[in-house]
């Protein structure tokens, strides 16, 4: 009997954390201490948040991702399972704990996040090398810097040599190799990364526009980049178009960026025309502030196309 190899839209490379949530009414500044009105725990991980998102919209998913031997892990494992998602190539590290973030929410979605990677930190080039065939027989490999960088380019190298499509979400900020960029079909930085990895401020669209140009004469095919707080502005060589900011009721913005990454990614394995995938993206982003916490609040594929049919609509009006 042929053993078939196993065929998978989207790879995702990256963290898998739990998030401990504190929402009040403000931010605290350096120093302060700010009494919070609600206290939750939830899975997170900006890989394990993107596997979700890809997964909740209907692609084939699989992760390649680390977490310590303890309980927390487990769970967060349980989880991913309960999501279809092939966790497989989830190793775990019996000597370093899960990685865990702490996040502060204000009344209006705004967020501030520490974190600790624990055995995120861990993972080595022999556990990208274990998920060799993975990476080989997906259609977009979807990594972020929650792994280590030598891990990620591994990743990079393999997926380039046969033809997976590469979107990188390049946090946290740091660093990019020149080796990197030249793999990538997409990247897809905020504000900060985009002046870390530019040296470009982004205050506005025309900034954003910039810096993607920037990125692009880097070797990067597609740019997804954050114009300031009002929108997203898509660029390639041929083509840019923006979108702005849809209007919902935002409790939670945590997990925004992961839920657009992972609807990105969603969009590239299905072939979709360019400015679909935008759409796809910025409506899964918006409809996942409307609810507490990363994973809970990612929106399935039912919802996300009500959701643009009723844009749709209005827009006609």
């Amino acid at each position: 009997m042929i053993k078939t190899k196993p065929s998978f839209d989207v790879v995702v490379l990256g963290g898998s954390n739990t998030d401990y949530i504190i929402r009040g009414d403000h931010l605290p500044l350096p120093g302060q201490t700010v009494q919070g009105d609600s206290f939750q725990s939830h899975p997170g991980g900006k890989g394990a948040n993107q596997a979700v998102a890809a997964a909740r919209l209907g692609a084939r998913v699989a992760l390649i991702a680390r977490i310590g031997g303890d309980q927390r892990g487990q769970d967060l494992l349980e989880r991913l399972r309960e999501e279809d998602i092939d966790v497989s190539h989830v190793t775990i590290d019996k000597k370093y704990p899960t990685g865990a973030a702490i996040i502060a929410i204000d009344k209006s979605g705004e967020k501030q996040i520490s974190a600790a990677p624990g055995a995120n930190a861990t993972m080595a080039t022999r556990q990208v090398r274990a998920a060799a065939e993975l990476i080989r027989s997906a259609k977009v490999l979807l990594m972020q810097f929650e792994s280590p960088m030598k891990c990620v380019c591994l990743a990079a190298r393999i997926a380039r040599k046969h033809g997976v499509q590469i979107v990188l979400d390049p946090a946290p900020a740091q660093r990019v190799p020149k080796e990197l960029f030249y793999s990538l079909d997409v990247i897809r930085p905020n504000s900060d990364e985009a002046e870390q990895i530019t040296g470009r401020k982004i205050f506005s669209r025309d900034d954003a526009q910039r810096a993607a140009r920037a990125l692009l004469k880097k070797g990067v095919r597609i740019v997804a980049i954050e114009a300031g707080d009002s929108g997203d502005l898509v660029v390639t060589e041929d083509e840019e178009f923006y979108l702005p900011r849809l209007k919902v009721k935002t409790v939670d913005a945590t997990g925004a960026g992961d839920a657009f990454a992972g609807a990105f990614a969603v969009g590239l394995a299905e072939g979709l025309e360019l400015r679909n995938i935008g759409r796809l993206a910025n409506a899964t982003a918006a409809l996942s502030t409307t609810k507490i916490g990363a994973q809970e609040a990612l929106p399935k594929r039912k919802a996300v196309e009500q959701f643009l049919g009723k844009l749709s609509t209005a827009s006609k009006r």
